[in-house]
């Protein structure tokens, strides 16, 4: 099994609508690792980690976010395997 890692930036209206709880319980669901935080200029930032396809529906999911979320944009870097070894679960983070 291919494993991708992929660090993300959410800019939008993302903070205050339950971002990180919602990505915390999408990525849950698919089987993702990683973590998410929001970021003191009003965005939300990802590491995600897992097989082509996990990586690519948390993405997915990224780019529309839960309801009340208004997406303008997703950056996407590929990170390195050794991001992903960091932890087992996804998890959410402090804003930083």
């Amino acid at each position: 099994m291919t494993h991708e890692v992929r660090h993300l930036i959410i800019t939008g209206r993302v903070q205050g609508v339950y971002f990180r709880a919602s990505m915390a319980q999408e990525a849950a669901r698919l089987g993702v690792t990683g973590w998410v935080k929001n970021r003191n200029d009003g965005s939300v930032e990802a590491l995600v980690a897992g097989s082509d396809e996990q990586v690519a529906a948390i993405m997915n999911w990224a780019r529309r976010g839960p309801p009340s979320a208004q997406v303008n944009h997703v950056a996407v870097e590929i990170g390195s395997a050794h991001e992903a070894t960091e932890f087992s679960g996804f998890e959410q983070r402090r804003s930083a």
